[in-house]
């Protein structure tokens, strides 16, 4: 099957001892193999619902992990330090980081997400030039064609990539480099050079002779 569906509340809940969160098994529920991601519910404030670890013993997996709120609020000490989480809170936190949670309202429930640092990256390309777009409605071509930029490392021959590039750097008066970028985002997808015919952003080059063909 393509894809999986449930509601937070079919999720299994395991308990272990009272006082601390059922654990809710998203991962084996969808049957997600790119990541961990599970959830866990305490029931009552004050009770605990992420233990006290710090991902470097036997049970845990080392992971980088991020935390989320879903509902009620949790109140976090990371390192000896106090976090409040309401719902909607989304916390990041490192391997070898201490970390411990208590709901602070009743039916507080928290979704983690882990996976070994770097191990699930390359990030997907669009998340490149969305990044930009802040420096793109600024005016800030330079600055766009810079946070791109950096997605060429994984994602050399996208053409997406390329064509947002080719963007900026045409709108920023680099000729040259938008033509080469323009030139990849047209052989890699043909359909790009349709984007091209309408979109202002290109107007001072498309019709350069080196894209012709």
């Amino acid at each position: 099957m393509a894809f999986s569906v449930m509601r937070m509340e079919e999720l299994d809940r395991v308990r272990f001892e009272e006082g601390t969160a059922a654990w809710r098994p998203i991962r084996r529920a969808l049957g997600v193999t790119a990541v961990g991601i599970n959830a866990y519910t305490a029931e009552a404030a004050g009770d605990e619902v992420i233990e006290r670890h710090d991902e470097r013993s036997f049970g845990a997996g080392g992971h980088e992990e991020v935390y989320l709120v879903v509902s009620g609020r949790a109140g976090f000490t990371i390192d000896g330090e106090a976090v409040d989480a309401p719902a909607g809170t989304l916390l990041r936190i490192d391997p070898g980081t201490m970390r411990h949670a208590v709901a602070e309202e009743p039916a507080t429930t928290v979704v983690v997400v882990g996976g070994k640092p770097g191990a699930a990256l390359p990030v997907s390309p669009f998340e490149h030039w969305y990044a930009a777009q802040p420096a793109y409605a600024a005016g800030d071509y330079a600055r766009a064609v810079e946070i791109a930029s950096a997605g060429l490392a994984d994602w050399p021959d996208n053409p997406s990539l390329r064509y947002q590039l080719a963007c900026f750097e045409a709108l920023r008066g680099a000729r040259e480099a938008a033509i080469a970028h323009l030139r990849i985002a047209y052989e890699r997808n043909p359909a790009t050079r349709e984007w091209a015919a309408e979109d202002p952003d290109l107007e001072a080059v498309r019709d350069d002779p080196a894209l012709a063909g």
